[in-house]
């Protein structure tokens, strides 16, 4: 396994920031690390680029321990946190040329990475001077400098404009036919357009785990249905196939659905059988946002 994660917990003072959390990333995947702000995704991204030790548990990266072996797991990772330290004052070589001094490689790697990132048409200016999206692949550049075999990106698209985002999308997939890769972030498109699967934890804990292709072929609708007043969710579970039944405010309900079937239909003559009037009816296709609401909120 490129990353393998046991019972891992970390508290800060009486917070608890992760609690017994357990996952495993194989070599070539391309895996989407989700949780609301305060979940402790950023806290996990620490322990496994060795910046916080766990109070308990262990991880290992390329089978490396990252408290027992911190030099190999450095050299096993190329990280790029969400706040993307660069000396702005610095050209994009130069800055290259310094990272490739401290990581001790070659400085033929340098022209590799920049042809590798497509920042051959900006090697030559200032960081300063670039936008965020070039900011952002001089970042990659530099965490690529020593051929990691494992990438960890804490938010690598936040802020980016529409045409810089599809570039750096299409960019980290480049990379990732050769790296494995653990990616963060809050946008779920981008997850569903990168990665092979999605590891979701909320309020310290792991609470899905699975592969995109999976959670596209589920078997689960949802429908959601305005009234004209509100009425006990105990009823709506009266209904075939339901799963959950979720208030979304008012007299608005989601009401998911395990089957292919539509079930708006249903939904209808329930309105009708129950002498309620039918202002809102739709149907929600069952993907990765509403799978993060469903566990997180």
């Amino acid at each position: 396994m490129s990353i393998s994660v046991q019972n891992i917990t970390k508290k800060f003072g009486n917070q608890k920031a992760l609690n017994g959390v357990s996952f495993s990333v194989a070599k070539g995947e391309i895996v989407g690390f989700l949780g609301p702000n305060g979940a402790g995704k950023s806290t996990m991204m620490r322990i496994l680029t060795t910046y916080h030790t766990a109070d308990h548990g262990e991880a290992q990266v390329n089978g490396y321990d990252v408290v027992k072996e911190k030099n190999k797991v450095k050299q096993s990772i190329g990280y790029l946190p969400e706040h993307n330290p660069l000396y702005l004052e610095q050209y994009v070589k130069e800055y290259l040329f310094f990272n490739a001094a401290i990581y001790g490689v070659d400085k033929t790697r340098i022209a590799e990475v920049i042809e590798q990132t497509g920042l051959s048409p900006e090697a030559g200016k200032k960081i300063g001077q670039l936008s965020k999206g070039y900011r952002q692949r001089v970042g990659l550049a530099a965490a690529l400098l020593h051929d990691p075999d494992v990438l960890i990106l804490d938010e690598p698209t936040t802020g980016l404009d529409p045409n810089q985002l599809i570039a750096i999308r299409k960019l980290i997939k480049d990379i990732s036919k050769e790296k494995t890769i653990l990616l963060s972030t809050h946008i779920m498109k981008e997850v569903e357009a990168v990665c092979n699967r999605v590891i979701i934890i909320n309020k310290g804990e792991l609470v899905a785990d699975k592969k995109l292709e999976d959670l596209r072929d589920a078997e689960q609708q949802i429908i959601a249905v305005e009234f004209d007043y509100r009425i006990e969710e105990i009823l709506l579970h009266q209904l075939p196939h339901v799963v959950s039944v979720k208030n979304t405010g008012g007299f608005s309900y989601d009401i998911t659905f395990d089957t292919s079937k539509d079930m708006r239909p249903a939904v209808f003559d329930f309105a009708h059988d129950n002498q309620l009037k039918t202002l809102q009816l739709s149907r929600k296709n069952k993907n990765l946002e509403s799978l993060f609401t469903e566990l997180t909120s």
